[in-house]
């Protein structure tokens, strides 16, 4: 049966407010949504699973933005996915949802965070919120 090792949950923005919009920066920099820190006991370690889930609020300000959405553990980039966003004359409103599952840790702390950043030339897109990242660690 599976036992619960730690569980983290972060809310950097809790609604969607375009007043308080800030945009996506172009590759190759980006910017940090949220962290957390997950722990794993000596008795799990090499023997867990951590399911990070992260949601996003995004709107598309001009043309079609393609975003890479970026998880990192201890500095080292784990997973990543990439979106599209569209702007004015069809949907600009958006939340990204994506769940990445990191395996086999070794004892110790854990510190993930969540970087976005818009690959697409002469676009713009902007976090609006909301904005949750949550670690669930698990042994297996």
């Amino acid at each position: 049966m599976a036992q619960v090792l730690d569980y983290q949950a972060t809310e950097p923005l809790s609604t969607f407010n375009p007043e308080t919009a800030f945009p996506i920066p172009q590759a190759p920099f980006r910017v940090l949504l949220a962290s957390i820190q997950i722990n794993i006991p000596g008795t799990a370690s090499r023997n867990n699973n951590v399911e990070l889930l992260a949601s996003v609020g995004v709107t598309g300000v001009t043309n079609i933005s393609q975003l890479v959405f970026r998880i990192f553990r201890n500095g080292k980039e784990i997973y990543n996915t990439q979106n599209g966003a569209e702007s004015a004359g069809s949907e600009q409103n958006y939340i990204f949802t994506f769940q990445a599952i990191d395996s086999n840790l070794v004892a110790g702390a854990n510190f993930y965070q969540v970087f976005v950043e818009n690959i697409t030339p002469n676009t713009q897109a902007n976090i609006v919120g909301p904005i949750s990242f949550s670690g669930l660690a698990i042994k297996s």
